[in-house]
């Protein structure tokens, strides 16, 4: 008879992502939990199923491939050995087993087996379940560049940080879809923690990156890294802590993406730009936004990345160049970047592009231009009635505090006051 190549088979390893080395661990595993003595099962046995060299595994293999997919055996493309004979030899094999197959909405199947030892079978979670936490990653990102960081992204947040990890200790997976699931758990932990950052409640937001840089660190993700230490510098930045934001921007810099992609350099010395500017390191901040450039024009912007990525466009780029201009006491090159940063930006990014018009008002504001500066500002007052989020009233608040600042007496300024009366009043110079 001729062989048939197991496709089934070969799907559900495709659409898991598992190799013929992984799977046959995981079922070596299953076949310890189930008769408390681990299999043999080697990368060969899996070739052999796949190419049909053997339709009909032994039974203890049999059983523990079942516990691992949830799936029956004839599900999985295996076909018994004699039509007619499958069940009796079967019962014969396994007298003491029951199966007992649930299929998930989510499309998750769970096989709970028992066996004389008792044992029961786990979840095989594959990237199925990794691809659904990015989604839900992905309108995590959708909903701050909508209307910023605050209570409610965050705990959304930490809602996906603590189902990927769940995921993590409760089921069966391959060593790749672990490095997955600790990756998407340090990303949700990283968006929480800039959440925080991003409305201000700074000491919520240094707990979630002590969570968060372990998990990045156990991921092995060079793009997670990387963002969970430019999250680090912004934070570090927010508390006016200079030495530690220049470390967690270097760090940035030393994981793998960096040196592979140039857009991710570009993000990273574009963050250590603002770092060593606020630290008042004039050479080295320009040198670094040098750096960032050069490498932005490098960069492939058709490549596929992570949508965490997604908001560093150009205009992303001479936005952080501008407030880089700024802290160095160039208001006329912040001004400058400012405009080409609201001109490049994309139409749905609508936090940014106020975030960025109220760092053109302060710039404005610094050479002098007070009406035009109030102008700019209140176009990002937020309307009456809602409910303020993410850093731009804060940022408003600065601007009110140097307006008070430069003019105390000036009508303008008194104009202002009264229509920002709600808004908070942070300290003049404090990180923004």
């Amino acid at each position: 008879m001729a062989r048939s190549r197991n496709q089934t088979l070969a799907d559900w390893m495709n659409r898991h992502q598992v190799t013929a080395v992984e799977l046959a661990e995981l079922v070596n595993d299953a076949m310890a939990r189930l008769t408390g003595r681990r299999g043999v099962v080697c990368e060969r046995t899996v070739f052999r199923w796949l190419s049909g060299e053997n339709r009909w595994p032994q039974s203890r293999q049999r059983l523990a491939l079942e516990n691992v997919t949830g799936q029956p055996a004839t599900r999985l493309g295996f076909v018994p050995r004699a039509r007619g004979m499958a069940s009796t030899r079967a019962a014969q094999e396994d007298p003491v087993r029951r199966r007992a197959f649930i299929t998930a909405s989510t499309g998750t199947v769970l096989a709970v087996t028992t066996t004389t030892a008792g044992a029961a079978a786990r979840p095989t979670v594959g990237i199925t379940d990794v691809q659904r936490l990015r989604e839900r990653l992905a309108e995590l990102g959708e909903e701050d560049d909508r209307q910023g960081g605050g209570p409610s992204l965050e705990e959304r947040a930490n809602r996906g940080a603590r189902y990927a990890l769940a995921l993590q200790q409760s089921g069966n997976a391959t060593s790749r879809v672990r490095s997955r699931l600790y990756s998407l758990a340090a990303a949700f932990t990283a968006a929480a923690m800039w959440a925080c950052v991003d409305s201000g409640r700074l000491g919520a937001a240094q707990r979630y990156m002590e969570q968060a840089l372990p998990l990045a660190g156990l991921s092995g993700d060079g793009q997670v890294q990387h963002q969970t230490w430019q999250f680090a510098a912004m934070l570090a930045r927010q508390r006016d802590h200079h030495a530690d934001g220049i470390a967690a921007a270097e760090a940035a810099i030393l994981t793998s993406i960096h040196r592979r992609d140039p857009l991710y350099a570009s993000l990273g010395h574009a963050r250590l730009a603002l770092a060593t500017a606020d630290a008042g390191h004039h050479t080295r901040a320009l040198r670094a936004l040098d750096r960032a450039a050069s490498a932005y024009d490098r960069a492939d912007l058709d490549l596929p990345r992570p949508a965490s990525m997604g908001f560093f466009t150009l205009g992303e780029l001479h936005g952080l160049t501008g407030i880089t201009h700024y802290r160095l006491g160039r208001a006329d090159e912040a001004e400058f970047h400012a405009h080409r940063c609201l001109a490049a930006l994309s139409p749905d990014q609508h936090r940014n592009r106020a975030y960025y018009t109220a760092q053109l008002a302060l710039a404005q504001l610094d050479q002098g231009d007070l009406e035009q500066a109030t102008v700019t500002a209140a176009g990002v007052i937020p309307p009456p009635g809602t409910e303020p989020t993410g850093r731009v009233p804060r940022l408003l608040g600065t601007f009110a505090s140097a307006l008070n600042a430069k003019a105390p007496d000036a009508a303008i300024t008194r104009e202002w006051n009264e229509r920002t009366r709600d808004l908070p009043r942070p300290t003049p110079g404090a990180a923004t």
